[in-house]
């Protein structure tokens, strides 16, 4: 008895298509036999044993003829949604060629077998019961209240009457049937309701039933013999219908059965799964016992996780050797060259020391000669032969740095008139010597090629310097000078800024952060921006550097005497932000090379980088640290301070012309400040601009800077010019500085209103801004004239917005309070977007790395830091092992569903791990990023080379995962289509997960990462919802990945499988067409969200 329900019709549909072939086939192959032999004039040949044999030669020749036709027919292009090869299906279901022998029995035992199979109509009502439940077939002509024939029982069928002709197309008429009523045959499955049978397809056992007595039941099968019918016995099969219905007829697990009357036991050394028709081989290093159903194969997982932990082993360790190796022989070159260059120099210091003493010796020989002998003309000192001789220093071998080729515009600095005159402008004038020697510069630059030699000319052109600026006596007036003027110091384009009346104001709050200041920055001097806290000197500085984001900024910024955007200078001017901003997993040097080549001349030649960088080094007192990894939170690497000299080094490798720092200072002891500074004053004798803000610094510092801007609160001016005049200007209004106390802490303390200024002084620190401006002549804001004591000058006031500090003191209510801050975080994000995306004309001249060039240095960069994660990664392929091994042993690839529940445990486990090791891959350095951003690094070699170096993780880690849960869970679809389909998941997570990272912050993205799998499968695998969520389901991921799963796995079911799996697929809305189209939406997926994710990068990063 039929006890389950299906709940599809299409599926009925399509079944019966099926049954009615195979008995159109059958059926008329043996109907055309039978008028064949009632045609010829011989008698028939029944009862010779070659009747049999010619009978199946005769009904398959009419097969053969016919599955052209049927398999072009209406019925299969309609279902073809689980059918990829019809023909081949069509053969591994009914292709009963190779053993006939049921039908030979079946003839021999009944005689009339054409007559007993169904018609179309017959199998129709069959089909349309397991539609309407599978209870009771609804009444027929054989089978109703009023005639019931002893065929309508379960297991029996009957014959047609002869004198009746049948159709086995006619789907509508249905044949009388009701004599020779017997058993149904083996190898066919004759259901209750009607009198006919139905083959059985290939992979099924159709035996006859035996009567078990303790049961009542007809065994193998479940139907019991009817009431009342002492003399009925148990006939053959009942029923074949998908495996979630019934599986009476199934060929069980362990057995194989070569026909659907042959019930074999697995041998050993073999496997047979449910539905086989022959023995599977095992594998090598595999154990099959007798009746297997399947095959252990856990060794070729354990033996896969070996060869891939070997395989990364070598990989990690081998590359980590190959790069060590490789910086163990750049620092031997290193040292060997520094050591040699040494050398040299204490052989000129001791030179130039046996030169003076002999120097000296002449000297004094000469005044004892001459007062001897006072006749004779005294000898001049050139005509001493010690005197005459030039000074014996070996040449280097390798050109100086001005014979080095020079691409960039180099420029000329007046520095006294820098340094004293005040104009507005000045004149910039390219060099003429870049063009002389050319071709003598072309033979020494060939001549530098290998390390030794690079490293050799760095070293030496760095003693040259440390010597020139030991002759210009630490660098005094005379020895700047000398310097300024000397044709070997290279000479970088020079930036001068000029402001005027700069305002700075918060959009929505309408509030001041810096008002009506004016002056200038000029190249060759350090500028020092003071003040007290909420000053505005950073945000003074962002102002100047083109970074102030959510801030209107009125005024006039002159760049050159020109009313061009400072961005176009964006490639020589550096910024180093207050945080040390630097990547923790590099060593020190490996910071400063990656700005090097990605932000100095593409046709700068290596030794003149090699030059600039180990010059940085040195200035900044790096060398016993250059090989440290710098650290991060978790690892600690160097200190502070030198973490400090490194993210200001970033900036001074790639040769700036124009420097911004943000308190580089803090943090650093003394000593330490003044390194720095001398490595500032040297950029700053090139002619570099460099304005910094320094929060207290002391005397011996304060001394050390040119220029000095001091703020007061509000943002207000309050003196601007050269440092040694600052204590003259404010002994003028009465400020003296008390002795042993710093004066830039006194005017501080005075600002912030902590000192009060001297009885004799009549100026109160509110009145300083306004003295200034009146010492210079600025127009004075109306509302801060009440802090004037005297009357201000008749200049042409400027209005800057005093109704907005009205506006800003009104009471708002709460809602406009809301409403404006709503206001300015959407023109702050606006503003962002703007100079993200802003583009303006270049006028620095310098010709960077292109996009390859530098996607060449990150992926060199990038895989350095995957190689120093190898622990991290370690742990992530652990957890995915960890994590196939459980759902594999947990969880089986059931042959009824085709691993449908497994497999979705499989793309919730893989899209939630991956995810969370993708996000790391741009949340850890969101802030280097933006600061490598924003000095003209490429965004897209950024982007790409970590994708690029991610890929290994996308390759190798479904591997990790199946190396477990296919060899545990054991599915029938092969390795690589598992392999294939979560690649192409991972992919795609992975493109989903740089889009939450980008988007948002480590914790919700974290959140994200871990519920979007959960809930988008969950909307995947609802079999019974709405319109709505069905169509949700087209659009998650987690269906097209399941869909490849369940198709690839589903296509290695056949013959008696058939019916499960059209139901199936039906079910599940599936197409076994669309396993190569649902591997492409996941990769289409997968870069749409790297594209997303990209935009997203370029669009709301942070300046």
């Amino acid at each position: 008895m039929i006890k389950k329900k299906l709940g599809f019709s299409k599926f009925v549909v399509f079944a019966s298509c099926v049954c009615f072939i195979t008995l159109i086939l059958l059926q008329s192959s043996f109907l055309r036999f039978v008028q064949c032999q009632i045609d010829t004039p011989i008698p028939p040949l029944l009862q010779t044993p070659a009747s049999p044999a010619l009978l199946t030669e005769i009904a398959y020749n009419r097969l053969d003829n016919l599955t052209s036709e049927i398999l072009a027919s209406k019925f299969v292009r309609e279902y073809n949604f689980c059918i990829e090869n019809p023909r081949d299906e069509w053969n591994a279901a009914f292709n009963y060629s190779s053993d006939v022998s049921f039908l030979t029995a079946c003839l021999a035992r009944t005689g009339d077998i054409t007559q007993r199979f169904c018609t179309a109509a017959e199998a129709e009502i069959y089909f349309d019961n397991l539609k309407n439940g599978g209870n009771y077939l609804k009444p027929n002509r054989n089978c109703n209240a009023s005639h019931w024939a002893t065929g309508c029982e379960p297991g029996w069928a009957c014959s047609t009457n002869n004198e009746e002709p049948v159709d086995p197309r006619d789907s509508r008429y249905i044949p009388e049937r009701g004599s020779h009523c017997d058993a149904c045959c083996e190898g066919f499955f004759c259901p209750y309701g009607i009198t006919c049978m139905i083959p059985c397809p290939m992979g099924s056992y159709c035996p006859r039933a035996t009567l078990n007595k303790h049961t009542g039941k007809c065994d193998p099968y479940s139907y019991q013999l009817p009431p009342g019918m002492p003399n009925h016995t148990c006939g053959g099969a009942n029923i074949w219908a998908d495996a979630h219905t019934n599986t009476e007829v199934f060929c069980s697990a362990g057995f194989y059965c070569p026909t659907s009357t042959e019930n074999i036991t697995c041998s050993s050394g073999n496997y047979c799964p449910v539905g086989s028709t022959d023995e599977k081989s095992c594998f090598k290093l595999t154990t099959c016992n007798p009746k297997s159903d399947s095959q252990n194969i856990h060794a070729y997982g354990a033996m896969l996780i070996a060869a891939l932990s070997t395989i990364l082993l070598i990989i990690y360790n081998c590359s980590d050797q190959i790069l060590t190796t490789r910086e163990r022989r750049y620092a031997k070159f290193r040292e060997t060259a520094a050591r040699t260059v040494r050398e040299k120099a204490k052989a000129r210091a001791r030179w130039r020391s046996a030169k003076e003493a002999a120097k000296k010796h002449a000297i004094e020989l000469h005044s004892q000669l001459s007062g001897k002998i006072s006749n004779r003309t005294p000898p001049h000192l050139d005509e001493v032969s010690i005197l005459d001789n030039t000074e014996m220093e070996t040449e280097d071998l390798y050109p100086s740095a001005t014979e080095r080729k020079q691409t960039e515009p180099s420029h000329l600095l007046d520095i006294t008139q820098g340094r004293e005159h005040n104009s507005s402008s000045f004149e910039v004038s390219d060099s003429d010597s870049r063009n002389k020697n050319t071709k003598k510069k072309g033979q020494k630059d060939r001549e530098i090629h290998s390390h030794s030699q690079i490293f050799k000319y760095a070293y030496s052109q760095l003693e040259r310097e440390k010597a020139q600026q030991q002759q210009n006596k630490n660098l005094t007036f005379s020895g700047v000078l000398s310097m300024a003027t000397d044709n070997e110091t290279r000479k970088r384009p020079l930036i001068e800024i000029a402001f005027r009346d700069v305002t700075v104001t918060l959009k929505g709050k309408h509030k001041n952060l810096l008002r009506s200041v004016t002056g200038r920055i000029k190249p060759g001097r350090i500028t020092a921006i003071m003040g007290p806290s909420g000053a505005g000197k950073t945000t003074f500085l962002s102002a100047l550097a083109g970074k102030a984001v959510g801030c209107m900024v009125n005024g006039t910024i002159l760049i050159n005497g020109k009313a061009v955007p400072i961005h176009s200078y964006r490639k020589i001017i550096g910024f180093v932000p207050q945080d040390d901003i630097v990547h923790g997993n590099l060593t020190v040097e490996e910071n400063l090379w990656f700005s090097a080549r990605c932000r100095l001349s593409a046709d700068l030649p290596k030794a003149d980088k090699v030059l600039i960088v180990e010059r940085v080094i040195d200035s900044l007192g790096l060398q016993a640290i250059r090989g440290s990894l710098v650290g991060t939170v978790e690892k600690r690497g160097i200190s502070g301070g030198q973490r400090k000299r490194v993210n200001v080094g970033i900036e001074l490798v790639m040769e700036p012309s124009l420097l911004f720092l943000d308190e580089p200072t803090s943090g650093l002891d003394s000593s330490s400040s003044q390194l720095l500074l001398r490595a500032l004053r040297r950029e700053a004798l090139e002619g570099v601009n460099i304005c910094m803000v320094v929060h207290q610094p002391s005397y011996t510092l304060f001394q050390m800077f040119d220029d000095l801007i001091l703020l007061a609160k509000g943002g207000l001016s309050v003196y601007h010019g050269p440092v040694k005049k600052a204590e003259e200007y404010f002994s003028g209004l009465g400020i003296i500085v008390p002795e042993r106390i710093n004066p830039p802490d006194h005017y501080i303390d005075i600002l912030e209103g902590m000192v009060k200024t001297s009885s004799s002084s009549c100026v109160s620190y509110k009145e300083l801004p306004v003295r200034w401006m009146l010492h210079n002549g600025y127009p004075v804001p109306p509302d801060m004239r009440n802090n004037s004591v005297e009357p201000p000058t008749p200049i042409t006031d400027i209005d800057h917005g005093s109704n907005l500090m009205d506006s800003a003191a009104e009471e708002h209510s709460f809602a406009g309070e809301v409403w404006q801050d709503v206001r300015a975080n959407v023109e702050r994000k606006r503003d962002i977007i703007r100079h993200n995306f802003l583009k303006s004309t270049d006028l620095s001249y310098r010709r960077t790395p292109n996009v390859l060039m530098q996607y060449k240095y990150f992926l060199g960069r990038v895989s350095k830091q995957r190689f120093r994660e190898a622990k991290t990664q370690a742990v992530d392929y652990l957890i995915l092992l960890i994590a196939g091994a459980c759902l594999g042993s947990l969880t089986t690839a059931s042959d009824k569903t085709f691993g449908f529940g497994a497999y979705t445990y499989t793309i919730i486990a893989v899209s939630l791990l991956c995810k969370i090791a993708a996000l790391r891959t741009f949340s850890q350095d969101k802030l280097q990023y933006w600061r490598e951003s924003a000095s003209g690094i490429s965004s897209l070699a950024h982007f790409v080379s970590k994708d690029t170096v991610d890929m290994f993780n996308t390759v190798i880690k479904p591997v990790v995962y199946l190396s477990m849960f296919y060899f545990f869970c054991n599915p029938r679809s092969s390795f690589a289509y598992n392999y294939a389909v979560l690649l192409c998941l991972v992919y795609c997570v992975t493109g989903i997960a740089y889009a939450l990272a980008i988007f948002l912050d480590p914790g919700p993205s974290q959140l994200c990462s871990v519920l979007l799998p959960v809930v988008l499968t969950l909307i995947s695998t609802q079999l019974n919802a709405s319109k709505f969520v069905k169509d949700l389901a087209n659009f998650c991921y987690p269906k097209w990945a399941l869909e490849a799963f369940v198709i690839a796995n589903a296509e290695r079911y056949y013959g008696v499988w058939l019916l499960t799996r059209c139901g199936m697929l039906l079910k599940y809305g599936y197409n076994v067409h669309h396993w190569s189209l649902r591997l492409s939406f996941l990769i289409i997926c997968g870069v749409a969200f790297r594209a997303i994710a990209f935009i997203g990068m370029l669009t709301f990063q942070k300046k």
